[in-house]
């Protein structure tokens, strides 16, 4: 994602050498483990070797097979990891979105991942912008990597385009974890690589293959990503959460394709808001313009694109 929404670089030079398809990707021969030729494993070890350093952001970062949920899992450590730990599973079989919506996605066809954050040189009332930052992050990062045009839909879906139609390929889940001087923030990063159109959870559901991504390798995805977190992490926590110092706001708002689109916010309450999404407030909250003139923020609810009448 970039404020112009334009497609980013080639691939990251530095991916896994095995092989990966974008034009087939639900192919697999075979019954083994790793049988699927276009899903190849991610390494741990050569992960580590590019991200964990000293002085950076990420301190510890492991590859499981299969879990529940990358987020419950970090969430359990909070108290005891440092920050900038990271969880990243090759399947997860109780994964969720925001509202407890559930995630699923075959084996190796995704980024399923989650760090552990305690951006304690920021006052607590800010931390709601980490979703929105790791939204910018991703985008941003898939848009170089992949060549793929992101956009980000409020709060946290990443879109991508398929046969001109809006597409979800992406979301992003924080939860509050830890207490006192231990408390913290899980960021959990789910991204549709290599899903066929057979495979989609949903019909509006969407992948990076199916939108023309040029490369579906995911080591220089997640190395990508997890470097542009780092980034934009650093920068909004030296502005002490500031997200107009950080350039957060600003860069959100040109890379959301929510804003000047009629939608319906679905608030709790069993209130519906309709209206045009006109703006991104300090707090991270869409402000939305009804037809009387009125505004109201939006900081919570599900949000709908509308058809222009």
């Amino acid at each position: 994602m970039t404020p112009s929404k334009s497609s980013g670089s080639a691939p990251d030079p530095s991916s896994n050498p095995t092989p990966t398809s974008a034009s087939n990707p639900a192919s697999s021969t075979g019954s083994g483990p790793w049988s699927d030729l276009d899903r190849p494993p991610l390494s741990a070890a050569s992960l580590r070797r590019a991200l964990v350093r000293p002085g950076g952001l990420w301190t510890v970062l492991d590859v499981v097979q299969s879990t529940g949920s990358t987020n419950v899992d970090l969430a359990a450590r909070a108290v005891d990891d440092a920050e900038g730990a990271v969880l990243i599973a090759e399947e997860q079989t109780a994964g969720r979105g925001r509202l407890d919506r559930s995630w699923t996605a075959p084996a190796r066809s995704g980024i399923f991942l989650s760090v552990l954050l305690k951006p304690r040189e920021v006052p607590v009332e800010r931390w709601g912008w980490l979703p929105l930052l790791a939204g910018v992050a991703t985008a941003t990062a898939l848009s170089r990597t992949a060549g793929v045009d992101t956009a980000l839909k409020w709060p946290n879906d990443l879109l991508v385009t398929v046969d001109g139609e809006e597409r979800k390929a992406g979301g992003i889940l924080a939860e509050r974890a830890g207490a006192g001087d231990a408390a913290g923030v899980v960021l959990g990063i789910g991204v549709n690589v290599t899903l066929g159109a057979d495979e989609l959870p949903v019909p509006g559901a969407g992948s990076l293959a199916l939108a023309g991504a040029k490369s579906t390798d995911r080591d220089p995805l997640v190395r990508a990503l997890l470097r542009s977190l780092e980034q934009w992490y650093g920068d909004w926590r030296a502005a002490a959460g500031d997200p107009a110092a950080s350039r957060l706001q600003e860069t959100y708002a040109a890379g959301c394709a929510t804003l000047g689109r009629r939608v319906r916010a679905e608030l709790p309450g069993d209130r519906a808001l309709v209206g045009e999404a006109t703006a991104l407030d300090a707090d991270g909250r869409l402000v939305v313009t009804t037809a009387d003139g009125s505004r109201e923020a939006v900081g919570a609810g599900d949000v709908v694109h509308l058809r222009a009448e």
